[in-house]
């Protein structure tokens, strides 16, 4: 696999991120009005023994309550967005309970650090650990105040110089790349389309429609969660191939920056034994590290199944390491 350049990536990634931003108010904004379509649709069926006016137009009343509705869900989601986008550090660590890593306690680890930096003229970003024996890392921030490189107790203790320089330099690329900030982007939209579809199953729970109430606003709840779920998968798709695809592109930076691919297979080897960090039950930050740190399915070689991984396979990964 050809890596393909630190400022195109850059260029490409800031290029997606504006993309997202506008991608998923475009799609708000589409399931907002099949909604309402859906329910004159809904309420045409509900009351065919009544001939309605001829003069009746179905297309301006789906149209006028969508104008007066849309913006009330562009404000909640620009709220839900700027809360979620300016508390994600807090949000990461708490998800994956990581805390500061103070350099009298590892020297080596920040030595590794500042040397894989200064030789690519960057800012030195945190460093946090995970105080779990198994092996991962991931990178996460939004700029340079906030960039952090999490390492496992695992990973630092049982990688050698040259295997854990070679992750770290995977981090640093994801850093580089602006790879981080276009994940998190994708997290807090995605969230926002989980938190709805959750809402709406709960109010069908325990609400009125689990009660045996039928009707418009039976009829309301189900089309909203199936036009929330269909805005779910849309948003975990797009979600799933930007996990997978930044792997391979970090992969070859370790590789440009290390100029020892080999040491990064031996420690994707070495991870593949052992990555789950018991600490990390959220899939959407699982996606965030190196390998899933999450307990593994069996992989599926069915091509569906491969678009709902949030990561490559490792193996590939280590044979295209192998061919550099």
């Amino acid at each position: 696999m050809s890596y393909f350049g630190l400022q195109s990536q850059i260029r490409r990634n800031n290029t997606n991120s504006v993309l997202i931003l506008l991608m998923f108010p475009v799609v708000f904004i589409v399931l907002t009005w099949l909604f309402f379509f859906l329910m004159s649709i809904s309420g045409q069926f509900q009351e065919s023994a009544a001939d309605r006016p001829e003069s009746f137009n179905m297309m301006y009343d789906v149209n006028y309550s969508f104008l007066h509705t849309i913006p009330w869900v562009l404000i909640g989601v620009a709220a839900w967005f700027t809360i979620a986008f300016f508390s994600h550090s807090a949000m990461i660590d708490k998800a994956t309970a990581s805390i500061p890593l103070e350099r009298k306690e590892n020297k080596r680890v920040y030595n590794l650090v500042e040397n894989l930096c200064i030789s690519r003229g960057m800012t030195m970003p945190k460093v946090s650990i995970i105080e779990d024996d198994s092996l991962n890392a991931f990178a996460s921030g939004i700029n340079e105040k906030t960039y952090t490189v999490s390492l496992s107790r695992g990973i630092i203790n049982k990688l050698n110089d040259q295997e854990l320089e070679a992750v770290i330099a995977h981090e640093l690329t994801h850093i580089r790349n602006r790879d981080v900030r276009l994940l998190i982007l994708s997290i807090v939209f995605v969230g926002i389309f989980a938190f709805i579809s959750e809402a709406i199953f709960r109010s069908m729970r325990f609400g009125g429609l689990s009660r045996g109430k039928k009707g418009s606003g039976g009829a309301a709840i189900l089309i909203a969660l199936v036009l929330a779920l269909i805005g779910y998968l849309i948003a975990s798709l797009f979600r799933f191939a930007l996990s997978r695809k930044r792997e391979y592109l970090a992969d070859a930076g370790s590789a440009e920056l290390t100029r020892n691919p080999l040491a990064l297979a031996s420690a994707l080897r070495k991870i593949s034994s052992d990555p789950t960090i018991e600490a990390v039950k959220r899939k959407d930050v699982a996606q965030m590290f190196i390998e899933n740190p999450q307990v593994e399915l069996k992989k599926s070689s069915f091509s569906m199944g491969a678009l709902f991984a949030t990561h490559p396979p490792i193996q590939k990964r280590i044979e295209i390491l192998e061919q550099f």
